[in-house]
């Protein structure tokens, strides 16, 4: 299986910012912990956006999410985002269950596995962080809003050279709504947050079922 080999403009995608990004996550991380104390409403909480759909009931995950298998390209982006940012502290798992998710319908040959791996841990909590989070049973999910074949990718298509992308890569540009909910105290607190991200897949005709490569820098996707 050759090595894929993304265009200079996605790598720079990924990697730019690191450092910053590594901070902005974490203090992401509390956005509960920074909840204010008051009883919000569930259905229109301070962190919501203006015209956000509330109608998308929280999950009961006693379970890691699981990415079925699809040969569907939008199919198994949609999947993926949800199975990327769906997770509850309340029960026995951790970060690196979530993580393991997505991980598991990576590139089997496992030339981005590494690169896969690296992405999801500016996705989800620290060990730390989820330590907190625990304390308030913070659970989360996503709620999709669109799911659209960025313009920058038919120009990095246009630019690579042969054989640097494999056949049947497509990348997807998610928005949506991140929501959370928990417990400080007695009261219930929620949040809600609008995030966007890229997922660079491949299937058919390289994969018989589609895979993970790479997901973008969160809130810096391709347009």
């Amino acid at each position: 299986m050759p090595q894929t080999r993304f265009p200079r403009r996605l790598m720079i995608l990924l990697i730019v910012g690191a450092a910053v990004l590594a901070v902005l996550v974490g203090v992401g991380l509390y956005g509960l912990l920074l909840a204010p104390r008051s009883d919000p409403s569930p259905g229109n909480t301070a962190g919501d956006p203006p015209g956000a759909s509330t109608s998308t009931p929280s999950p009961t995950s006693s379970t890691p999410p699981v990415v079925r298998e699809s040969d569907d390209p939008e199919t198994f982006a949609r999947a993926l985002a949800i199975a990327l940012f769906t997770w509850d502290t309340a029960t026995e798992f951790g970060p690196t269950d979530y993580a393991q998710v997505v991980v598991d319908v990576g590139d089997p040959s496992g030339n981005e596995t590494a690169g896969l791996a690296s992405d999801l841990r500016t996705y989800l909590p620290t060990a730390d962080a989820w330590a907190q989070l625990r304390t308030m049973q913070t659970r989360q999910w996503l709620d999709i809003n669109d799911v659209l074949v960025p313009d920058e990718w038919a120009t990095a298509l246009e630019q690579a050279a042969e054989g640097q992308i494999l056949p049947g890569t497509v990348a997807y540009t998610i928005t949506g709504i991140r929501q959370r909910e928990g417990v400080h105290g007695i009261e219930p607190v929620t949040s809600s947050h609008e995030v966007a991200f890229t997922v660079f897949i491949t299937c058919e005709p390289t994969f018989d079922t589609c895979r993970a490569l790479r997901i973008s820098e969160l809130d810096n996707p391709l347009r």
